[in-house]
């Protein structure tokens, strides 16, 4: 019996599949009860997906949104990396931008009447089945390199309520004359929910907070691990020294072997060590 629940994440290409394979693992493993929904493009072949509907998944193809041949051309990934060039990351050869524009599709999913989105370069690491109650639409703010990075939100996390009628007014928003959302989704759906919800950043850790703000970082705290930027699959990244120790977690993930304790795991050089009680100085006590 389907559940009234949804996780959905979007998978667009042989490697997201990969990711997608590790996140379904992680998911199933914190026992959810909601359904599993894989949606995937035309291209992706049946053996890339074959180990989604293995795990239980379902599957539900779905076709780029029908927008106009100038949009598409303001968002391929040649002008896209122009116009907006990544700065802070570097994005894997294989980012086609005009995809990502296809997680809007959940919104058609009316079978489901509350629905998780989450990147296919994700892990869930304990259970977050309480985020169906929250309302649409809340998001993790996009914050891995400085506090001022909070007024942004970062689209691999969020909650939605599917309806066709808000996918249409979705549509008619997001393909106006000379309009350019130069973070895609993301920058799209921020205009559309102007007054998001802001869940916590342990719901969308980035992976990048590892190493520009490792104070923020606590293991026991993280619900959903983002591997932003360079993706755990690629071999040899520039950052895979550094992100060693998310890197080898994935593949525990996606490999299918014992998960370590997530609470042993090592913190990030100037990380938090021990989490508990300050300790308190007797001349600190009226403070």
């Amino acid at each position: 019996m389907s559940s009234t629940n949804a996780f959905v994440t979007l998978v667009t290409n042989a490697d997201f599949a990969m990711g997608a394979t590790a996140l379904v693992r992680s998911l199933k493993l914190t026992d959810t009860k909601a359904d599993i929904v894989v949606m995937h493009t035309a291209g992706v072949n049946e053996k890339a997906l074959a180990p989604l509907t293995d795990q239980g998944a379902r599957l539900a193809e779905v076709e780029h949104l029908p927008t106009s041949a100038a949009f598409n051309e303001r968002h391929s990934r040649a002008t896209q990396h122009e116009v907006a060039p990544f700065t802070r990351g570097r994005k894997p050869a294989f980012h086609t931008p005009l995809d990502n524009f296809c997680k809007l599709r959940l919104w058609q999913m009316e079978e489901y009447g509350h629905v998780v989105f989450l990147d296919a370069d994700t892990l869930v690491l304990k259970n977050i089945d309480k985020l169906f109650a929250y309302p649409q639409f809340c998001a993790a703010p996009n914050v891995y390199e400085s506090l001022a990075d909070f007024h942004r939100l970062n689209s691999g996390v969020f909650t939605a309520r599917p309806s066709q009628a808000t996918f249409d007014a979705m549509l008619t928003r997001l393909d106006q004359p000379d309009a350019f959302w130069r973070r895609t989704d993301q920058t799209f759906l921020q205009t559309f929910f102007p007054d998001w919800h802001g869940l916590p950043v342990t719901f969308n850790t980035l992976q990048y907070v590892w190493f520009n703000l490792p104070g923020l970082w606590h293991w026991p705290s993280i619900a959903v691990l983002h591997f932003q930027y360079e993706k755990p699959w690629e071999k040899d990244h520039p950052k895979a020294d550094i992100l060693k120790p998310l890197i080898d977690l994935w593949r525990a993930f996606h490999e299918g072997g014992d998960i370590p304790d997530i609470a042993s795991l090592p913190n990030p050089p100037g990380g938090l060590v021990t989490i508990g009680r300050p300790k308190i100085e007797s001349g600190d006590r009226n403070r």
